[in-house]
């Protein structure tokens, strides 16, 4: 326990000069190495503990498809804890940073059910349905505190109220360690939060520069079905694939991480187009390996 309590400790101190990353998310950016990870729907603590323990490199907590419940992703967020990691590794760095999706469509503005997220302590948020830089900038607003005056990153100014207790207290930090470390990368380069806008619609796509620009946007992320129905197309369509290029040059021409959903089949040609992060999967199914199994088993005749 002594040890444990150490490591958590220096860990949380780091040193002036080097303070322990927390966000293995921000890290692999930094690094200019790509990001793999998959939406999680099933909101429960044994999901959370598989999760953390897969070997992912972040994981999208899923409360837009599913029920918008602060206690089932409470105990989801507490289970991706693994103190056997946390003495092997002696930081506190999440092997798989927890992203959570809210329910609020970026142009819903609804600044609580991202206070009511970030408080849990997840290390960033995905908005959905962001069509503006009006609707980012609010959201980037909701998801930080006030900064002290002078700061060079002032602007845009911060919205998000200040309780940060539970917070602090999951990612090993006092509540001033907290304070100063949860901000919105890269506006703030040492900030440890991620704010991913989704790119959902002909109109998001049209603005997709000015989103991007949007000081405190992390990244966009481009929802390909949603954007097919708001073009009345099929997915799969060329003005789906053209929407995700003008989306990509946007990300490009700002310097921020573009990323998206889709199979393994596509995995390299999104990387070579430019996707820094994808989310290849869900918790929802059957496994490869089980469907495999039981194939063999009903081909098998004795």
């Amino acid at each position: 326990m002594r040890l444990i309590f150490a490591l958590w400790t220096v860990a949380a101190i780091g040193t002036a000069a080097e303070p322990v990353r927390l966000n293995r998310f921000v890290e692999l950016m930094e690094a200019g190495k790509p990001a793999f990870g998959i939406f999680s729907s099933n909101v429960s603590t044994r999901t959370g503990a598989a999760v953390a323990d897969s070997g992912l490199d972040f994981v999208i907590i899923d409360l837009e498809h599913s029920p918008f419940d602060p206690t089932r992703l409470e105990s989801y967020l507490l289970a991706m804890v693994n103190r056997a990691e946390i003495g092997r590794k002696g930081n506190l760095q999440p092997a798989v940073t927890p992203l959570v999706r809210v329910p609020a469509a970026g142009r819903e503005q609804l600044q609580f059910i991202l206070k009511q997220v970030l408080d849990l302590g997840p290390m960033g948020v995905v908005v959905p349905h962001v069509d503006t830089a009006a609707d980012a900038r609010a959201m980037v607003q909701a998801a930080r505190y006030p900064q002290l005056r002078g700061a060079r990153d002032f602007e845009p100014a911060g919205k998000r109220g200040v309780g940060y207790g539970w917070a602090a207290r999951y990612w090993g930090l006092s509540g001033n360690e907290y304070g100063a470390r949860a901000d919105l990368w890269p506006l703030d380069p040492r900030g440890e939060l991620v704010l991913w806008v989704m790119i959902e619609t002909t109109a998001a796509v049209e603005n997709a520069l000015a989103i991007a620009r949007t000081p405190g946007v992390g990244g966009l992320f481009l929802g390909p079905s949603d954007l097919a129905f708001s073009m009345g197309v099929p997915l799969g369509d060329p003005a789906v694939e053209s929407g995700i290029e003008k989306t990509l040059a946007a990300c490009r021409a700002a310097r921020i991480p573009c990323g998206t959903l889709d199979s393994s089949s596509n995995v390299e040609k999104r990387l070579k187009q430019g996707f820094r992060f994808l989310a290849v999967g869900s918790d929802s199914g059957l496994s490869s390996g089980v469907r495999d199994a039981v194939k063999i088993g009903r081909d098998w005749r004795p």
